[in-house]
């Protein structure tokens, strides 16, 4: 957890945007969900633009859900007006953090969402979708070995992973009570998430921890209780994601309403 209280964390104030100094993660507290899609857009791009400069692949983890949606509606706008000159998109590869176990045309398709607001236009980033029109099992074992191939049998390190969380804590499809909490050996896991009566395809934390970054995306007054007690280091999922790298915590303001001292 956290060895900081939230009442007394320093507090940063710019332009309304409010940066909260944590031991070992930076919350950055926008004041309208806009600003919020646009630094996210911001270091989208500049992870990509890291890893043009080092000539090596960029590899990242995307989310599914509402907030993330707005968010690659905006990256793709810049794309299309041009704003995002020098990336070779054959070298940007685009994985899952989850899925649900539908085909890629359902509309709970987190694929399908981030083909029709991502994947337009000049984006032509490689995509490696998870098959979530086979079995649950069989589709997470799949992936895991596209995974392997991909990053070889050592250290699985994204340069980003965006994540998302939702009201009872949770993040990619890691549930509060589900058992893929608990699941310790594989990078991918199928994950039945007895709340919804459905199977959902989840990296572990055995990949989020391993990244370069993770940056959650909060958006939204319904998220403020959870959000609070995940930033205290409740026995939350989201509040078990402690990466190698670096941890970032975008959030608006209605989020963020339940953090002390902020």
């Amino acid at each position: 957890m956290f060895r900081v209280v939230l009442a007394h964390m320093g507090t940063v104030s710019q332009n309304g945007v409010k940066r909260l100094a944590m031991d070992g993660a930076e919350v950055v507290v926008f004041p309208a969900p806009a600003q919020l899609f646009e630094a996210a857009a911001n270091e989208f791009f500049r992870t990509i633009y890291d890893c043009m400069k080092r000539d090596s692949v960029c590899r990242m983890a995307v989310a599914g859900g509402s907030t993330p949606k707005s968010l690659y509606t905006l990256i793709a706008d810049r794309v299309d007006k041009g704003q995002a000159r020098g990336i070779d998109w054959a070298r940007v590869h685009l994985f899952f953090g989850d899925e649900r176990c539908v085909p890629p045309d359902h509309p709970d398709s987190n694929y399908r969402m981030m083909k029709q607001t991502l994947l337009v236009h000049g984006l032509t980033a490689a995509v490696h979708r998870v098959q979530g029109e086979l079995p649950p099992e069989e589709a997470a074992a799949r992936y895991e070995e596209e995974l392997r191939e991909e990053f070889g049998d050592g250290v699985l390190k994204f340069d980003l992973i965006i994540l998302g969380m939702g009201p009872d804590g949770h993040t990619a499809s890691l549930f509060p009570g589900s058992a893929a909490l608990n699941d310790h050996t594989r990078w991918v896991a199928a994950n039945y998430v007895e709340r919804l009566k459905s199977w959902r395809i989840t990296l572990t934390y055995q990949v989020l921890n391993s990244a370069s970054e993770d940056l959650f995306l909060v958006s939204g007054a319904e998220k403020a209780e959870a959000l609070a007690q995940v930033l205290k280091g409740a026995d939350l999922p989201a509040a078990k994601v402690k990466p190698a790298g670096k941890l970032l915590w975008y959030l608006d303001a209605a989020a963020a309403s339940g953090i002390a001292g902020r």
